[in-house]
């Protein structure tokens, strides 16, 4: 195999190539930057929106296999930022020289809106795709014009669902990053009510199922997720009993989110049946797991302004 990994620095890439290229596959990243965990991996620093830019790395590549998870993803932003349109011409761009270069199987990562944002179980075959974010549009607009393009082009495809993530290298925006940190600099951690339900799923075994799809033969749409919702208000509560501290968890701070479900979780049986994965992390195990990396991050953070300020 020689895989072609796309957004390899982000929050889950870095720990798709480290599980790739701790299994002997030729590794090639594209990214910003090369994670510390690159070892055994070629890097290409592209900008894929960029003019040409993809199709020269494709010809230089040849990759046999692509993961492709790079997107324009600023939290909040990228739900309304007409960044998805470029996202859209590039990631079809790829798709074509991908195939034209002899490609055999290619991974897209899509996301769980662009489902229809009902109450309950969500379930590839069943519950219709209605997104109604900008972001979930252009996602399930790439999806339809892929496959078809792959199907006729007679390319090995499957897109990837990806649900509500969490743990190390999160952005400090998001729900478990943001209350961990917010509780670890001695503040009070602003939350919802948190009545809301949803589906949380460790970034680690979220990287272990898009590689086990990577290496399957199983083709067309598979979520990737717990399969299990949790209360926002569990997850918050559960890193306050870790710190010590979950009488410094504000619910009701933030207002709750509107016109959304009060319950959606993922239907993973094409992930655990056909690709044969199910995870690893608890959410008990997965949660101590992120506390304790953002305690050393923050030491990490601490050190480097104590150094730079002697």
């Amino acid at each position: 195999m020689r895989v072609l990994v796309t957004g390899a620095s982000g929050f889950i890439g870095q720990y798709c190539i480290a599980l790739l290229s701790g299994r002997g596959s030729d590794v090639h990243a594209v990214g910003r930057q090369p994670p510390q965990n690159s070892t055994n991996v070629i890097w290409h620093a592209v900008d894929l929106v960029a003019p040409g830019a993809v199709s020269r790395l494709v010809e230089e590549v040849k990759p046999t296999h692509l993961l492709h998870l790079a997107w324009y993803t600023v939290p909040k932003k990228y739900w309304s930022a007409p960044e998805n349109l470029e996202w859209v011409a590039a990631s079809l761009l790829l798709a074509r020289e991908f195939a034209r270069h002899g490609g055999k199987r290619a991974i897209f990562a899509g996301t769980c809106a662009e489902y229809e944002w009902v109450e309950g179980r969500y379930s590839e075959y069943v519950t219709p795709c209605r997104p109604t974010s900008f972001f979930g549009l252009c996602k399930h607009g790439l999806h339809t014009l892929v496959d078809r393009f792959a199907t006729e082009a007679g390319l090995s495809h499957a897109w990837a669902r990806i649900f509500f993530l969490y743990g190390p290298h999160e952005h400090p925006a998001r729900l478990v990053a943001a209350a961990t940190r917010s509780l670890l600099v001695g503040e009070h951690a602003q939350c919802s009510p948190g009545l809301h339900s949803r589906d949380f799923l460790h970034v680690e075994d979220a990287a272990r199922a898009l590689v086990a799809l990577l290496k399957s033969e199983v083709i067309g749409p598979v979520n990737i997720a717990s399969g299990q919702p949790v209360a926002i208000r569990e997850i918050a509560a559960k890193i306050g009993d870790i710190l010590g501290c979950r009488d410094r968890v504000d619910f009701g701070a933030l207002p709750a989110p509107s016109n959304e479900p009060l319950v959606m979780y993922a239907d993973t049986a094409r992930l655990a049946r056909e690709v044969g994965w199910n995870p690893v992390y608890t959410l008990d195990f997965g949660l101590r797991h992120t506390v304790e990396w953002w305690k050393n991050s923050l030491k990490r953070e601490d050190g480097i302004k104590t150094e730079e300020a002697l």
